[in-house]
């Protein structure tokens, strides 16, 4: 075993066109580290319909540029099967590390396959990648970032010609095209011959966000804004400028690009202390609203004040805040989200009389929604814009939230009593998550093996009515890896992460409100109920 590690090792080095993997990959020869070896060439990244994402360093495990040349090939040879030789494909980058170069290896990749090649001007948000692949006419689109995942991670998403993302049969088409990449060398990459686009396609998209608001509402909410040390803060700020709304305060601390991300634990605004520096700003300044884009911008995150303090809302809170907003404005077309979001948004829709869709989790699914007039997911993404960006973005998300605090503020009112309203109106919704980030993938798997072999048959006194295996797929969604039980007055949704080692399980309750002098007690007993389901559903997965 040793001895074949070792030669596939040496034959790896000697493809690697990196000096900095190269360095790495020799030292661990060169000291006979074969767990460091072992780890690195236990398999191969695998890519699935997030594309691909993994820690960043040598060998097949592991994101770098011999894995992205690969991957690039796969792509080329992929969309040259399907006829589309001499098409286009857009790359566009984050500030993450090595960013830069696996956008450049991808451009050189496919001009070397005969494909055309246009690479975004400098890091920009993923949502103005989603917006170029439609508005250049492209066949198909790579992003290179890994979104909210900690600072030693990278990754490659793929978008087809539509702008959404790949989903099957397509990602194992262009796994097995991977797969049949011999050696790099066989892989042409010329100098140059692709195009780096100017601003021109980024000033297509902001003036597409001016779309997203109504002509004549207010625009007086003051905001503070928090980039995450990621890519959000020129096009947000030159959004909010076009739109006409106060120049929002900056946390000048995660204002820039860094990807070493060194003020938080983790670069995702849900993670706990993420918000504190922009805590810190608001209460310095007293704004109607805080926003957070992740560091990729297609993520955005709201908090309000509450009781003399900041509160986060949920990304069910915000989902549902767009969806009243949209269906008071007029909008017209299907309100989608996906099995682990709040089914107030089907309340909504129902009441407004529009069509309602349940997809399986990730924009990938909610933006292939015949029709689709708005779609969010609870992890924070929001499509307000479906014909320009066919997938979740936080920049016009951004835009619209503050356009509703602006609607409100007039009126003297907030965000929280718009929730009031819609609690009072459809039931009070709340939801909870339970997530377990894991080292060792098989507590996963057994946690999931548990709650197969033994379904809970009650929750918190709850009579769980339905349990499904959604491995087998139902009437409406294709099958997933994901558990789902209904309960009275209550929903759970049990699946692992398909970005991160974590187990996720989405809690749901509904509790009826007469009037909104009820609220509290309503919130009271919702609260009690996600706490006791969270507690009976840890013992039943054993984790």
């Amino acid at each position: 075993m040793h001895d074949d590690l070792l030669t596939r090792a040496r034959s790896w080095l000697a493809d690697d066109p990196d000096p900095q993997t190269r360095a790495e990959l020799a030292g661990l020869i060169e000291a006979g580290d074969v767990a460091g070896l072992a780890e690195r060439f236990a398999g191969t990244l695998q890519f699935g319909t997030a594309g691909l994402r993994g820690e960043l360093g040598a060998g097949p495990m592991r994101m770098n540029r011999s894995v992205v040349i690969r991957a690039a090939a796969g792509l080329a040879a992929y969309l040259k099967g399907k006829g589309q030789e001499g098409g286009l494909v857009v790359i566009g980058y984050d500030a993450r590390h090595k960013s830069a170069d696996f956008a450049r290896d991808t451009a050189a990749v496919m001009t070397g396959a005969g494909l055309r090649a246009a690479v975004l001007p400098r890091p920009l948000p993923t949502p103005v990648l989603a917006f170029a692949i439609r508005r250049l006419g492209a066949v198909a689109g790579v992003e290179v970032t890994a979104s909210h995942n900690p600072p030693r991670d990278n990754g490659y998403k793929v978008y087809l010609g539509d702008g959404s993302q790949i989903v099957p049969p397509a990602d194992a088409e262009i796994a097995a095209e991977i797969d049949a990449v011999r050696g790099l060398a066989d892989v042409p990459r010329p100098d140059d011959g692709w195009q780096i686009l100017d601003d021109s396609v980024l000033d297509a998209y902001l003036a597409r966000t001016d779309a997203v608001l109504a002509a004549d509402s207010p625009r007086t909410a003051r905001t503070v804004y928090t980039a995450m040390h990621g890519v959000g803060k020129d096009v947000l700020l030159a959004a909010f400028a076009r739109a006409g709304f106060p120049a929002p305060v900056l946390v000048a601390e995660q204002a820039e690009p860094d990807p070493d991300f060194p003020t938080v634990a983790f670069p995702n605004p849900e993670e706990p202390g993420a918000m504190d520096l922009a805590f810190a700003a608001a209460r310095a300044c007293a704004p109607d609203l805080v926003i957070a884009n992740d560091p990729d911008a297609d993520r955005c995150a709201v908090a309000v004040p509450y009781a003399g303090d900041w509160r986060m809302l949920r990304g069910d809170e915000v989902g549902s805040l767009l969806a009243a907003h949209l269906v008071r404005r007029g909008a017209r077309g299907v309100l989608a989200e996906s099995i682990v979001s709040s089914s107030l948004l089907g309340r909504i829709a129902e009441k407004a009389g529009l069509p309602y869709e349940e997809t399986l989790t990730g924009f990938k699914w909610i933006a292939r929604v015949d029709g689709l007039r708005y779609g969010y997911e609870e992890a924070l993404g929001y499509c307000v814009d479906p014909e320009g960006v066919r997938d979740k973005d936080g920049i016009t998300a951004a835009l619209l939230v503050t356009e509703l605090a602006s609607e409100l503020k007039e009126q003297g009112r907030t965000l929280l009593d718009l929730l009031d309203d819609l609690a009072v109106e459809h039931g009070l919704h709340a939801t909870d998550q339970l997530s377990v980030r894991v080292e060792d993938l098989t507590v996963i798997a057994r946690a999931m093996e548990r709650l197969r072999a033994q379904p809970p048959t009650s929750l918190a006194g709850l009579a769980v009515t339905r349990a499904e295996d959604l491995t087998r797929g139902t009437d409406t969604l294709p099958p997933t890896d994901g558990l789902r039980y209904t309960l009275d007055g209550a929903r759970v949704v049990v699946r692992p992460s398909g970005t991160e080692p974590k187990l996720k399980c989405y809690l749901e309750v509904v509790i009826p409100v007469p009037a909104h002098d009820d609220l509290p007690a309503a919130r009271g007993r919702a609260d009690a109920l996600l706490a006791s389901i969270k507690r009976d559903l840890s013992a039943a997965a054993g984790i």
